[in-house]
């Protein structure tokens, strides 16, 4: 069932995108959107997991912690292109200006996600206090770039 779900997904990240061919900033954000949905969906489910407000489950942690990893293996940058920060597309995305400025760093935040996200794949099935520590790195990781890179 879940692969059906993840799979219905990832057809909506590209579908979606499609329906707005005629603008490709547009269709950029959406796909970086849609990227990010399937990330908060899967991480949802392990944080709940980790802080008990989901019954632990090796099974499941590991299929979301897996799906995390391969997500984190897919080289998304070119959906960052110019002109499309939220002082560009105002209402559109939450995307910084200063992610265009710094590549350098969003670089080194990316890496902390991709390491991150291994390790996550790698300890989700051990236990919750497990789980729980690679949580707490993969959100570090993320807030790492929402801090610096994503309009509040």
């Amino acid at each position: 069932m879940r692969k059906i779900i993840l799979a219905a997904a990832t057809a909506c990240l590209f579908a979606s995108p499609a329906l707005a061919a005629d603008d490709p900033k547009l269709e950029a954000v959406e796909a970086r959107q849609g990227y990010y949905k399937l990330l908060g969906a899967n991480m949802g489910v392990l944080a709940g997991m980790a802080k008990g407000e989901i019954e632990y489950d090796a099974e499941k942690a590991k299929l979301h912690a897996g799906n995390i990893a391969k997500l984190s293996e897919t080289n998304i940058s070119f959906l960052y292109i110019p002109g499309t920060s939220a002082e560009d597309m105002a209402g559109k995305t939450r995307a910084l200006p200063a992610i265009w400025k710094d590549m350098p760093g969003v670089g080194a935040a990316a890496k902390k996600y991709v390491e991150a996200a291994a390790n996550i794949a790698k300890v989700a099935g051990e236990g919750r206090a497990s789980l729980g520590g690679g949580v707490k790195m993969l959100g570090g990781s993320c807030k790492g770039c929402h801090d610096n890179y994503r309009a509040k």
